[in-house]
């Protein structure tokens, strides 16, 4: 058997570290939004009363106890979903932080869903500005985390290796 050159083994090494992440993509469980939300909590339960802000002129919805109540099976699983992009952070080369909002428009232009259906997307690489306003599948490792951001309060982080435009 002949040795292989330091080329060949360099493509090897090379091919192997990358190999890691194309078998982890294929593997990516897809989830829709009801499974963001723990087994036996029906919607219907997350969602709560609200109160009218008149400084600001915008609906300030109040949310249950349900509404922070987070899937315990996603807590660091590797998944791909859909959703629509609200930009936090960019630049010219494209969106790097976002939520991942259920329905266009969630977050700016109607009250925010409740954190358990928003989602704090960090992708690697930056999403264009130009496609803002598509659907989109996002495939990373989901992990609860509450936090606050300038739009609204989410439930999930997401660390995003993979996007594309959403298929009907």
């Amino acid at each position: 058997m002949k040795t292989p050159s330091r080329r060949q083994m360099l493509g090897m090494v090379a091919a192997s570290a990358v190999m890691p992440s194309v078998v982890r993509a294929a593997a990516a469980r897809e989830i829709m939004w009801e499974e963001l939300i723990p087994p036996g909590v029906p919607y219907s339960e997350i969602i709560g009363e609200g109160d009218i802000d008149p400084v600001n002129d915008t609906w300030q919805p109040v949310f249950d106890d349900n509404a922070t109540k987070l899937n315990p099976a996603l807590d660091g699983a590797y998944i791909r979903m859909p959703g629509y992009i609200i930009p936090l952070e960019f630049g010219t080369g494209g969106v790097r932080e976002f939520v991942l909002v259920p329905y266009v428009g969630a977050c700016i232009h109607v009250p925010p869903p409740p954190p358990n259906q928003l989602v704090f997307v960090t992708a690697q690489d930056p999403w264009p500005n130009d496609d803002l306003w598509e659907a989109v599948w996002v495939t990373g490792e989901i992990s609860h985390a509450i936090q606050q951001t300038e739009v609204a309060q989410t439930g999930y982080a997401l660390l995003a290796d993979a996007m594309e435009v959403y298929q009907w």
